[in-house]
């Protein structure tokens, strides 16, 4: 298992440089400086608003006397999509963006609820 993370975090990087170079060649190193920046400040912000939107619907959960379970998920997504966001990198930012828009975050939260489930 631990060999599979490792090069799994390795094949990351490896895309992940690989995608800044061809990116960098295209634009430039300014333009892909400032880009990376900019979603890391846009990943700040939209942690926020949406952890604020999903604190507020996980307390709606609970004042029903319910446990707030879809959203437990959704926040947990939302708290991994900035973490992906703050990290420098096109693919993270592509990933963790798609994790700030409700309708993916909805469908990956769905898949990862089948899967956990299929395990358990």
């Amino acid at each position: 298992m631990r060999l599979w993370i490792g090069a799994a975090f390795i094949l990351i990087i490896a895309a992940e440089l690989a995608v800044l170079f061809a990116v960098e060649d295209q634009i430039g190193w300014p333009w892909s400086a400032g880009i990376i920046a900019a979603t890391g400040v846009l990943g700040s912000i939209l942690v926020r608003s949406q952890g604020v939107a999903v604190y507020m619907r996980i307390r709606e959960g609970f004042g029903f006397g319910t446990f707030p379970v879809a959203e437990l998920a959704h926040g947990a997504l939302v708290v991994f999509g900035g973490a992906l966001l703050l990290t420098p990198g096109f693919l993270t930012d592509l990933v963790g963006l798609s994790l700030m828009v409700l309708p993916t975050r909805e469908a990956i939260r769905v898949r990862a609820l089948r899967w956990f489930q299929a395990r358990i």
